[in-house]
């Protein structure tokens, strides 16, 4: 299982270059609400992560990828919840930066999306 962990941060840590790329976008360039914005980088994250993590962290052969997959975007959908309230919680009433509030939230959501992928998308 710590293999498996140390494979899925490294994934993580892909995903997260493709989070804050598209949440940097669509919020400076864009100019979309940030919220919004950050749920369109963490979806597209979630995307690559789920096929990192198919065949490289968990090797899983499943026929069942269109299940799978709504199970991985039901654990992200749920990890996307936590992070947009860590969001909130750190940027709107601690003033904290918004990417540094954005990257302690990315930290907390990898153990929820890890063992609940673990014990539930990826058995």
């Amino acid at each position: 299982m710590i293999e498996q962990f140390l494979k899925f941060c490294v994934v993580g840590g892909s995903g997260l270059f493709v989070d804050f790329g598209i949440t940097y976008l669509c919020k400076e360039w864009l100019r979309l609400n940030k919220y919004a914005a950050n749920s369109l980088g963490f979806l597209c994250a979630s995307t690559t992560n789920y096929v990192l993590n198919r065949l490289w962290t968990f090797h899983n052969e499943n026929p069942d990828i269109a299940g799978q997959y709504l199970r991985f975007l039901g654990i992200a959908a749920v990890g996307l919840a936590i992070n947009n309230a860590t969001i909130y919680l750190l940027h709107n009433r601690f003033r904290l930066n918004f990417y540094l509030a954005k990257l302690f939230a990315t930290g907390v959501v990898t153990f929820w999306n890890f063992f609940m992928n673990y014990f539930f998308t990826f058995l």
